[in-house]
């Protein structure tokens, strides 16, 4: 599992190399909000001060994770650059990607 900070890091960081690309590009579209739809288990270590951890849920997780209680969470994330100027982006698509 990938903890919900991790995923949400690599998401900025993408979007980082995006907006970087964009003043390479010909045509780029300019960056709105960001949704993000995920499928997270809360662990909570039995000890004092421990913090709660959202962990996001992979596809083909193993049986022990089907085994507890998950959640299914939508962030809108709204992407800013510094000083509030559009963000505009652009890049190929990945295989992956549609």
């Amino acid at each position: 599992m990938v903890e919900l900070a991790d995923l949400i890091r690599d998401l900025r960081d993408e979007l980082g190399r995006a907006v970087a690309q964009a003043n390479q590009q010909g045509l780029h579209f300019q960056l709105g909000p960001v949704e993000l739809e995920t499928t997270v288990a809360v662990s909570k270590e039995a000890k004092p001060g421990a913090k709660v951890r959202f962990w996001v849920v992979e596809a083909g997780a193993d049986a022990s994770v089907a085994k507890a209680a998950t959640q299914r969470i939508k962030l809108t994330l709204q992407p800013q650059l510094p000083g509030g100027a559009s963000a505009y982006v652009s890049g190929e698509a990945k295989p992956t990607e549609r």
